[in-house]
């Protein structure tokens, strides 16, 4: 999925999954060794996450149901809780990428499906 910035017409990330299972959820980052640039997990629904275990810092943005960004949380190392109540979902993203783009609170988000080519038609 592509994470767009819809405000300041940038782009968070153009490999991001979406963790909408209570599996997906509870995993989370913590399988991961890193995230590469570009890449990123949202989480659906939440409004708080921990570090705990963390093998790495990430970036965070939390997301109200039109996917407005009411929060921003820069570079949380491992060991950390972080929260924002009036959240429905949340963006992890590699550090240093909110700063990137630009993203603050107040910018419009949009998520994007990426759609594969339909192989079968190329062929006819």
């Amino acid at each position: 999925m592509v994470v767009r910035n819809k405000t300041r017409n940038t782009v968070l990330a153009d490999a991001a999954e979406v963790a909408d299972t209570s599996e997906k959820r509870r995993t989370g980052l913590l399988k991961h060794d890193c995230l590469a640039p570009g890449q990123g997990l949202w989480i659906v629904p939440c409004e708080s996450v921990h570090s705990f275990f963390m093998k790495f810092a990430i970036d965070l943005v939390y997301l109200d149901r039109n996917k407005k960004v009411r929060k921003v949380r820069h570079r949380m190392v491992a060991w950390r809780l972080s929260a924002c109540l009036s959240a429905h979902s949340i963006l992890e993203l590699p550090a240093g990428a909110v700063a990137a783009s630009g993203t603050e609170a107040g910018d419009q988000l949009e998520m994007v499906e990426q759609k594969t080519e339909d192989r079968s038609q190329k062929s006819e």
